[in-house]
């Protein structure tokens, strides 16, 4: 057991034991004298509600301490889980962080990146004396909490947000009890019941890869050599065209699909990531219908398909 003493702490045993806390990552960013800054952090944390406070800290050896001592303002980015490669952007060293990054102009020059699971606005409230850190209280006066799932890091690797095992039998949606009198025959109810315990487990692994599920199911409608206009893709997707049109705009920033005269398709890094979504969905079909045999799927599926497209 490794304990802190007056004599000394061995640093990197520290480290590995704070490593145990999984946090999220942000990209926290700065502007002054139009010098602009953004940083990979582990740190951020909530202080206050009321007033509402955030905090961070930074090493004072840091090359970007400079502008965040004279920035009044400063926004923290909460990074999504299909953010990995910007995270690695801002934590190295780079004559410009910014390359390549569409970004938003916040309160105080502050950039705002794009695609992020939540951002705040801060105005700088208090500077606090943390060692070899600062430790910067900021005011939070603008947010948006843009509903997607978080990058996380653990023990020095990312990682993503998974619902416990447990929480997800609670979430289940149908007890654990035989189904009595009339809703034992009504196809409907079953049928509904039955896609609420299926979306339980497999939704929050597809929302872990950091796509909105807009996003995710545009991927997948897509295939690998075919381009799809606007209303196949439409009735594909069946989600509302204002939906289609964000999801649509976000794959084309992220370059991972591309529109033609023929209409969209994917871009090879957006067929990797197709790759990916099937994959998760192919596993979580075999898992849930391993009890069944495979004429009892084969029955399933064209009951499934006639109901689709009725005669």
């Amino acid at each position: 057991m490794n304990r802190n003493n007056e004599v000394g702490v061995d640093s990197r045993a520290f480290r590995r034991a704070l490593g145990n806390f999984a946090t999220g990552v942000t990209v926290m960013t700065a502007a002054s004298d139009g010098e602009r800054v953004g940083m990979t952090a582990n740190s951020f944390n909530s202080v206050s509600l009321d007033p509402p406070l955030v905090l961070w800290s930074i090493d004072k050896r840091s090359t970007s301490l400079a502008v965040f001592e004279r920035a009044t303002h400063y926004a923290v980015n909460v990074l999504a889980a299909d953010q990995i490669d910007l995270s690695n952007q801002f934590a190295r060293p780079c004559a410009d962080k910014f390359s390549g990054v569409a970004c938003e102009t916040g309160v105080g020059g502050a950039p705002l990146l794009p695609g992020c699971a939540a951002r705040f606005q801060c105005e700088l409230h208090q500077r606090v004396d943390g060692g070899d850190h600062w430790i910067l209280i900021g005011r939070v006066l603008a947010f948006d909490d843009l509903g997607r799932s978080p990058l996380l890091y653990h023990q020095g690797v990312y990682s993503s947000v998974l619902p416990h095992p447990r929480l997800r039998e609670t979430r289940a949606g149908v007890p654990r009890t035989t189904f009595q009198g009339r809703l034992n025959h009504n196809l409907y109810y079953l049928m509904t019941q039955a896609l609420r315990c299926y979306q339980a487990d497999y939704q929050p692994r597809q929302m872990a890869s950091g796509l909105r599920t807009s996003e995710a199911r545009m991927l997948m409608v897509l295939e690998k050599d075919a381009n799809v206009d606007v209303p196949t893709l439409q009735s594909l997707v069946a989600m509302p065209s204002r939906e289609i049109d964000e999801a649509q705009s976000n794959l084309l920033r992220k370059g991972w699909l591309q529109v033609s005269e023929n209409g969209c398709g994917l871009t090879p890094a957006g067929i990797d990531q197709a790759e990916m979504l099937w994959h998760i969905a192919e596993e979580q079909q075999a898992k849930t219908f391993a009890r069944f045999t495979p004429a009892q799927i084969d029955t399933f599926t064209e009951v499934l398909k006639g109901l689709i497209r009725p005669l």
